[in-house]
């Protein structure tokens, strides 16, 4: 094991192998990728019924492109510096897919909470694509250049210097780091941030508020109904469709039984403690929910199961898990099962995780096994209202995003020779600021792509 003076001499070292300042800057090569191309080579393995809503989605601003497009990018940051030094990546760490949700000592938290992508890979790779989502956002909020600029540096300023509080910190004080909801509210209310309206501060409080009653229990009321006396999941197509609606009567394998073992399996990746808990519950129903934007097209279920109480429902959400866009560049995963790779990621990276999160393998009605990982639907989850903050506003959620992957990075990787590396100056600050300007301008053109591609029939779109 290297001491932390040995790791820091590590991080320096690195500035020869990429400059901090080589990070400045993208130019697209002229072989290229098509990004339309990437995109319609992850809809072979989707559902094509709902490939159209994946595009309608994603052509909708260039924002929501790029929420979409993680396989393009990370076909592009292949392409760019890198110092060597690897974490746990997210590998879609833009600027939604943080977020606020319910710690397992029920206080609203904040902290990353997507990781379809997650594998071992360069920490760059993951401040670069949260940087680009900030100038993304921030140009489309019509925002002036010195604005957009400002926000980005804010995000990638509070990552260095997060990665240099976290290398003076010891191992078990990384660890137990972690960002309280309300203990941001009251620094974004500071002097500190000053430029906040006051408006959007309590736009921000009602919202923490309003994400403690987003539970199963609100689940109940709004995705299910009552028919002869029994609960049922509404049928909303193509966004939610009931189980039973999705296997014919005839075809003599009732989903039910299907999902004996596919509970079974996901029940065996539990700790001991929490199989005792989830045999309290029984299932009842389970229905096919179209959810997010990049995910659209890949198998995602929603799980109704009931305690012993009348008003005691669970609702999990099974998601499919496929290879992560990053395993072409960074390596293949460790793991055998890729919803185990999202959960063991998941789990490193956040600082408090879903008592419920999960693995298994299903055998699904067409005969093919594929992975998925397990989570609550709703557990006090919310996310910000980027379209509603001011340039203020969005400089300080920068500041909590680049924090809070700061830490993230710090519970995996060598902290001490990333913050080494980062050092104390902007340098590496301004040339990640130039990269996603940059990127920002390949967003527009690629967007553009869909656009073209949906025009001339190449790929159909649909609005839902």
């Amino acid at each position: 094991m290297s001491t932390a003076a040995e790791s820091a001499a590590e991080g320096k070292a690195a500035r020869s192998a990429a400059r901090r300042s080589s990070h400045a800057g993208l130019e697209a090569p002229p072989d290229r990728e098509d990004p339309v191309a990437i995109l319609e080579r992850q809809a072979e393995t989707r559902l094509p019924d709902l490939v159209p809503i994946r595009y309608g989605r994603m052509a909708a601003s260039p924002f929501a492109f790029f929420r979409g497009a993680a396989a393009v990018m990370a076909a592009d940051l292949a392409r760019t510096p890198v110092s060597g030094l690897r974490v746990q990546a997210c590998g879609d760490a833009h600027l939604s897919n943080f977020g606020a949700f319910a710690a397992p000592d029920r206080r609203l938290v904040f902290d990353l909470n997507d990781f379809d992508e997650t594998l071992p890979g360069p920490w760059e790779w993951d401040v670069k694509r949260l940087a680009a989502s900030f100038a993304i956002a921030a140009r489309e909020r019509g925002f002036k250049p010195r604005k957009c600029e400002a926000v980005v540096m804010r995000a990638v300023r509070a990552y260095r210097e997060a990665m240099r509080e976290f290398a003076s910190l010891g191992n078990l004080e990384v660890w137990y780091s972690r960002l309280d909801v309300e203990e941001a509210i009251e620094e974004a209310a500071s002097e500190e941030a000053a430029g906040i309206t006051a408006s959007e501060l309590a736009r921000v409080r009602r919202g923490a508020e309003k994400a403690q009653s987003k539970d199963s229990l609100r689940a109940l009321d709004r995705l299910t109904e009552e028919v002869d006396g029994q609960i049922r999941f509404r049928s909303e197509p193509p966004i939610l469709v009931p189980g039973e609606q999705l296997v014919p009567a005839a075809d003599g394998r009732p989903i039910m039984q299907m999902l004996q073992g596919v509970m079974a399996a996901y029940r065996d990746s539990l700790g001991p403690e929490m199989r005792v808990l989830f045999d309290a519950y029984e299932f009842r129903e389970i229905a096919r929910k179209v959810v997010g934007v990049g995910s659209v097209g890949t198998r995602a279920w929603v799980i109704l199961l009931s305690g012993p109480g009348e008003r005691d429902p669970l609702f999990l959400q099974a998601k499919e898990a496929e290879a992560s866009v990053l395993e072409p560049y960074a390596g293949a995963s460790e793991w055998p099962n890729h919803g185990q790779r999202v959960v063991a990621g998941q789990r490193l990276m956040q600082a408090a995780s879903d008592i419920f999160l999960g693995w298994c393998r299903a055998t699904g009605l067409d005969g093919r096994q594929r992975d998925f990982y397990v989570r609550q639907l709703w557990d006090w989850k919310r996310s910000a209202d980027v379209e509603r903050l001011s340039a203020s506003g969005l400089e300080v959620y920068a500041r909590i995003c680049g924090w809070t992957l700061a830490r993230a990075h710090a519970r995996s990787g060598n902290r001490f020779a990333i913050a080494s590396y980062l050092g104390g100056g902007d340098g590496f600050d301004r040339a990640i600021c130039s990269f996603a300007a940059d990127y920002a301008e390949q967003n527009l053109r690629d967007h553009q792509a869909l656009l073209d591609a949906i025009d001339s029939g190449r790929v159909s779109a649909e609005d839902a």
